[in-house]
C-alpha cells in the first residue's frame, strides 16, 4: 500500500512540473493590437526589447508593414512569407483586455487573420483606473498556441510604463 501511495506522489509530481514548464519562445514578431499608432508603435518596442534582454529573438511588426499598413496584412501570404525567411515562426499578439476587474482567460482559439482583424478599442491608459490587464495571444503559423494574461497597476501611464517593464520582465522569464 505505501509503495502504491508513494508511485502516486511520484506521478503526480511529474504531471505537475509538467504544467508548469515554460513555453519555449525561441524567436517572436510582436504585434500590438492598440487603436492609436503611437501606443502600438510604443509597446511593441518595449516588449521586443523585453524579449531581446531575455534572449529571444524579436521584432516588432512595424518592421514587416509597409508604413500606414494596417495590422491584418500580417495575414497576407507574402508578408508571412516574408517573416519566415528572416526567421520568425511566432506571432506575439498583445492588447488591453480591460481595466479595473478580474478577467479570465479567454477560451476561443481564432486564426490569426481573424483575431487581426478584430476591434481593440482599449487604450493603454485611462484617468480614473487603478489597473490594466494586458493580453498576450501567441501564434504559430495560423493557430493560437498560448495564452497570457498580466495585470499591472496604474495610477499614472508613466508609472504604468515602468510597472509593466518590471512585472513582464519577470512574467518573460518565467513563463515564456
Amino acid at each position: 500500500m505505501k509503495k502504491i501511495i508513494f508511485i502516486a506522489f511520484i506521478l503526480l509530481g511529474f504531471h505537475v512540473t509538467g504544467i508548469a514548464q515554460k513555453a519555449n519562445l525561441q524567436n517572436a514578431v510582436v504585434v500590438g493590437l492598440f487603436d492609436r499608432k503611437d501606443e502600438r508603435f510604443q509597446m511593441e518596442i518595449l516588449l521586443s526589447e523585453l524579449l531581446l534582454e531575455n534572449k529571444i529573438k524579436a521584432k516588432v511588426s512595424l518592421n514587416f508593414l509597409k508604413e500606414g499598413a494596417d495590422v491584418t496584412a500580417l495575414a497576407n501570404d507574402s508578408v508571412q512569407q516574408l517573416i519566415a525567411k528572416s526567421g520568425f515562426d511566432t506571432y506575439v499578439l498583445m492588447a488591453v483586455r480591460g481595466y479595473d476587474k478580474k478577467f479570465k482567460p479567454a477560451t476561443q482559439k481564432l486564426p490569426l487573420g481573424e483575431e487581426l482583424s478584430l476591434g481593440h478599442l482599449f487604450p493603454i491608459y485611462r484617468e480614473e483606473i487603478s489597473n490594466v490587464t494586458f493580453e498576450f495571444k501567441f501564434y504559430k503559423g495560423n493557430e493560437m498556441t498560448g495564452y497570457s494574461m498580466v495585470k499591472i497597476p496604474a495610477s499614472s501611464k508613466e508609472s504604468m510604463l515602468k510597472k509593466f517593464r518590471l512585472k513582464m520582465g519577470k512574467q518573460i522569464k518565467k513563463h515564456w
